[in-house]
C-alpha cells in the first residue's frame, strides 16, 4: 500500500466517526433554545427589578419614628440623638422615649371637660407652649388630654413627627417615639372642620384611617393647611397661646433623609412635662 493509499484510508477512517456521532434531537435543541431564552429572561428581569427596588426604598413613605437611614456613621451622632440629628437654637437633648410608656383601661369620661376651658403649660427641651384647650367643642378630646396629662402620660415623650411639604405639621404625643403607640383606649372625631382648614397655630388630634382611632397623639399647625376630609376629618380641639416659634424653629430643620418633608426631624424636641388648669371664666 502507498504512503497516498494510507492517507486516504486515514481521512475516510475519520469521516465515518464524525457521521457516526448521534445528531442532536428535537428535544435538546428545545431544551437549548428554552434555557437561552430563560437566560435572556432572567436578565430583563433583573434589569428591570432593580430599579423598582430601589425606587421603592426612595419613595416610599417613612414609618414615623423610625430611625432613618444615617447621613454618617452612628458613632458621630451626639448621645441622645440619631445620626444625622442636630439641636437647634435654644434646645437640649432630649431624654430617651418609654419603652413601655403608661397605659389606661377606658376612655375618661367626656363630662369632665365639656363647657370649660384649659390652659395646658407644655415643657419641652426646645422651651414652653401653652395651649388653649376647647372643651365646649371637643369635650371628648379634651377630657382625654387633660386626663393624660395629669397622669403624666407624656413625660417625657418626643415629637416623632415634622411635615414640611403641603402639609405643615410637627406631630407628638407618643412616649415611644415610635409613631404607633397610643393610651390604650381610643375614640371619636370631634369638631372637624368641613373645609379641612386648619390655621396656623391650630391643635387637633391625628389618627389612623379608623375614624374611631383618636388616642394620644397630635399635632400642631405652623402654617396654615389644608387636610383631606375623607373619613371625617381631624379633631381640632385648641390652639397654641405662646410658643409657635418653637415649631416653626423646629420645622425649619426639616425630617431627616430619605424624605425631609415627612419623617423625624432633624431638630429633636421632646415633651419633659406637662400641667393643665382649669381657666375660670
Amino acid at each position: 500500500m502507498t504512503r497516498e493509499q494510507d492517507r486516504a484510508r486515514g481521512r475516510r477512517r475519520e469521516e465515518q466517526q464524525r457521521s457516526a456521532k448521534p445528531p442532536v434531537g428535537e428535544n435538546t435543541r428545545d431544551k437549548q433554545v428554552f434555557g437561552a431564552i430563560l437566560a435572556v429572561m432572567l436578565v430583563v428581569a433583573a434589569v428591570i427589578a432593580v430599579p423598582r427596588i430601589l425606587e421603592g426604598r426612595i419613595s416610599a413613605t417613612p414609618v414615623a419614628g423610625a430611625t432613618a437611614e444615617p447621613t454618617g456613621s452612628a458613632a458621630t451622632a451626639a448621645p441622645g440623638l440619631q445620626a444625622g440629628q442636630r439641636l437647634a437654637a435654644g434646645c437640649t437633648t432630649p431624654p430617651p422615649a418609654q419603652p413601655t410608656p403608661k397605659s389606661f383601661p377606658k376612655v375618661p369620661d367626656k363630662a369632665t371637660a365639656a363647657g370649660k376651658t384649659f390652659l395646658a403649660t407644655v415643657v419641652t427641651t426646645c422651651g414652653q407652649l401653652v395651649l388653649e384647650l376647647d372643651g365646649a367643642k371637643a369635650p371628648q378630646t379634651v377630657a382625654s388630654f387633660v386626663y393624660l396629662a395629669r397622669n403624666g402620660f407624656w413625660a417625657p415623650s418626643p415629637c416623632h413627627r415634622v411635615t414640611t411639604q403641603g402639609i405643615f405639621v410637627l406631630q407628638c404625643g407618643d412616649p415611644t417615639g415610635s409613631g404607633t403607640g397610643g393610651p390604650g383606649y381610643s375614640f371619636g372625631i370631634e369638631n372637624a372642620p368641613k373645609s379641612g382648614v386648619y390655621p396656623a397655630g391650630t391643635l387637633a388630634m391625628a389618627r389612623t384611617s379608623d375614624p374611631n382611632s383618636n388616642g394620644s397623639q397630635f399635632f400642631i399647625t405652623y402654617k396654615d393647611t389644608t387636610l383631606p376630609t375623607a373619613g371625617g376629618g381631624y379633631t381640632i380641639f385648641g390652639k397654641v397661646l405662646k410658643g409657635l416659634e418653637i415649631v416653626e424653629r423646629i420645622a425649619a430643620a426639616k425630617a431627616l433623609p430619605p424624605s425631609p418633608a415627612d419623617g423625624t426631624p432633624v431638630a429633636p424636641i421632646s415633651i419633659v412635662s406637662m400641667t393643665v388648669t382649669e381657666k375660670k371664666a
